[in-house]
């Protein structure tokens, strides 16, 4: 018995050891604007019912994009694929693309994340839209930094547009 309580009163001593040495990361990571996309979209479509829930396709039909470094025209032909749960409170997407930059590059982008209609903590309606692009550039083009970074975007509905305007920042 003795043995059993030294044991506990080891462990109890040892987690409160523990946590006391958790702080708080110093070294939060900055974002940095990096581009402005202006996404044109073609007619939506939807397949019901599937096995894994409400298959949705937006055709990417062209657009702009613009930012410090880069610049140019969205490609027609990619489009954004969306999974949507069965109450439509949760959607998984991801939309793959190209774009050209004015100087005649060709860069990749799939760009996945969610979208949340749910409730917090008080019971109040929330909405969550994110997502990360991922950018494929020539490594030997000046845009071959695009290919060594993390980004994050988010919809920017504050701008009258037929179509989604997504702001995007590097996580520095």
């Amino acid at each position: 018995m003795k043995r059993t309580l030294s044991i506990i009163w080891t462990l109890l001593t040892m987690t409160a050891a523990l946590q006391a040495q958790i702080t708080a990361p110093t070294d939060t990571p900055e974002l940095e604007f990096a581009l402005q996309l202006k996404v044109t979209l073609g007619e939506t479509y939807t397949i019901d019912s599937t096995q894994h829930g409400r298959r949705i396709i937006i055709p990417i039909t062209g657009g702009t994009f613009e930012g410090p470094h880069l610049r140019g025209t969205i490609l027609n032909g990619g489009a954004d694929y969306q999974l949507s749960n069965a109450d439509g409170s949760r959607t998984e997407l991801e939309a793959i693309y190209s774009i050209l930059t004015d100087d005649g590059i060709h860069i990749h982008v799939r760009n996945r994340g969610i979208i949340s209609n749910g409730k917090n903590a008080d019971g109040q309606p929330t909405f969550y839209f994110k997502a990360a692009p991922q950018f494929e550039a020539p490594q030997n083009s000046r845009y071959g930094w695009l290919n060594n970074a993390l980004f994050v975007c988010q919809p920017d509905w504050s701008q009258p547009f037929k179509g989604i305007v997504l702001n995007v920042w590097q996580v520095k």
